[in-house]
């Protein structure tokens, strides 16, 4: 396979709150979360950039009340903080609870198993905790993935995508439309395409910790979690090497304003789009007068569009937009949740080390099923609408109400998983909710588990003694609606030269 770009140190921009992300191909953002409280990255150079807030902490978000709900014999939690039955309602959305959600989600399990709230954009919008309700949801076709079913459709969704154009991909979109472009691109996703790339996963990874393993020290999401899905997603598009970093760029750009005006994202998002048009026509033109042309993905859709396929434009921008963030922001907090995890479990993790230097690989298979169940990376399934009167788990939902499911509320449900709060590497018992379930299950998904399982792997045989480098109640996490994942996380080991540089 060719060579990419060679992957350095440097951090990325910070990845702050979430814009998008799902359990659906990616991560499709919420409305614009809380504004980060941790200090703000230096600014982006260049025109289109927004200037970095003053340094220092911006206050915590006031908790989020729940108006109240729509009568129902589920719902129940009162306005303004009140009780139902098992004590006070907890306050949803606030740096508390975006550090540890799964108190407040176990309490809204047992007491308003379908809730309704307000979610800080304004939005309101039905939660869905309970693990039969949730996979009721995901594969109930009168929840609509079309924002055109909602009331304000332009406060849903990835910010910018309205105006840049970027509508029709597979969040937004029903059967038939849905079937027809999920067929398109579901062949780049097989398990023996992934599998055909792994040995480019991995070069990617040693590289990467190339980059830090001399030094003693890293920060996992910056130097390691961020790039790696980045490259390897680019590598499968045909984004060519000279481009990559530009994307990486751009990403990092999105994350990082997800906390702010939806305009700092949308800018991003209008980059993106500009790029990704101009490179599908140049690819078009390449495979016009190569009569062949590459294996990428961007090429397999053009040959799919021009053989009868009816991919239009649009949809192949769209399509190419929403799978670069499909195999890049869901593997970041892959990966830094499930390192944390594993090192907030020493025990858990010496099992795994020793089942690695045994040179066997049913832990880890199993270990990242259970990484996904205990501390996932999307925390809330993307945004779904009610196309008419329905009833989940009792609760009556009307039409045009907006429904999210939550996964992490779900995959910790004690009717489904024994000791759900529990991270034990060898659970067998586990169809969990991380990547969805139904038509939208994430097409990335197997792209998602290779980079998680090499990324892991690689870390915990290369690095042996790896530490957390820091308190762990100072770790930040990223207040978006939709993903959960850690903004920095700092690491100590004992420094090791790189093998091939002798």
């Amino acid at each position: 396979m060719r060579e990419g770009p060679t992957p350095h140190p440097d951090p990325a921009p910070d990845p702050a709150p979430a814009p998008a992300s799902g359990p659906d191909p990616v991560p499709a953002s919420g409305p614009a979360p809380a504004p980060d409280p941790s200090p703000a990255p230096a600014p982006d150079p260049g025109p289109d950039s927004e200037p970095a807030p003053a340094s220092g902490p911006d206050p915590a978000p006031a908790p989020v009340s729940a108006p109240a709900p729509a009568p129902g014999p589920a719902s129940g939690c009162p306005v303004g903080g009140g009780a139902v039955g098992g004590g006070p309602e907890p306050a949803l959305f606030s740096w508390e609870f975006a550090s540890d959600p799964y108190p407040a989600y176990a309490w809204l399990r047992e007491h308003a198993p379908v809730h309704r709230t307000r979610l800080p954009s304004g939005v309101e919008a039905w939660l869905v905790t309970r693990y039969p309700d949730a996979r009721q949801a995901l594969a109930d076709q009168r929840l609509s993935k079309n924002p055109a079913h909602h009331a304000e459709p332009g406060k849903t969704g990835i910010p910018g995508e309205r105006s840049a154009g970027l509508m029709t991909h597979l969040l937004n979109i029903d059967p038939p439309d849905h079937t027809r472009l999920r067929r398109l691109v579901a062949k780049a996703f097989t398990p023996r395409r992934v599998a055909a790339f792994a040995p480019r996963v991995r070069e990617l990874t040693d590289r990467l910790i190339d980059g830090f393993a001399e030094r003693g020290s890293a920060d996992l999401i910056h130097e390691f979690a961020f790039p790696l899905p980045i490259y390897a997603i680019c590598d499968m598009l045909g984004v060519p090497a000279e481009d990559q970093d530009d994307f990486r760029d751009w990403a990092g750009m999105m994350i990082r304003h997800g906390g702010g005006p939806r305009g700092g994202v949308a800018r991003s998002v209008k980059k993106i789009r500009g790029y990704l048009a101009e490179l599908i026509h140049r690819k078009r033109e390449e495979l016009r007068r190569d009569d062949g042309g590459g294996d990428d993905l961007i090429s397999g859709l053009i040959r799919a569009s021009d053989h009868g396929d009816h991919l239009t434009e649009a949809e192949a921008v769209a399509m190419c937009f929403v799978l670069l963030f499909a195999g890049f922001e869901t593997t970041v907090n892959l990966i830094g949740n499930g390192a944390h995890a594993l090192l907030r479990h020493p025990e858990q993790r010496a099992r795994l080390q020793s089942s690695l230097a045994a040179g066997e690989t049913g832990l880890l298979e199993t270990g990242i099923e259970e990484l996904l169940r205990y501390d996932g990376p999307v925390e809330l399934a993307t945004w779904r609408y009610a196309t008419a009167d329905l009833v989940i788990g009792g609760q009556p939902i009307p039409a045009g109400d907006p429904v999210l499911v939550v996964l992490a509320a779900a995959d910790r449900d004690p009717e489904r998983f024994a000791a759900p709060d529990v991270l034990d590497l060898g659970r067998q018992d586990n169809q969990h909710l991380g990547y969805g379930h139904g038509i939208h299950y994430c097409l990335g998904a197997p792209l998602a588990r290779l980079e998680g399982r090499t990324a892991l792997e690689r870390l915990l045989t290369r690095l042996p003694d790896l530490r957390l480098g820091a308190d762990p109640d100072e770790l930040r996490w990223r207040g978006g609606l939709i993903m959960r994942g850690l903004r920095t996380l700092p690491v100590e080991f004992t420094p090791s030269a790189p093998p091939h540089h002798g």
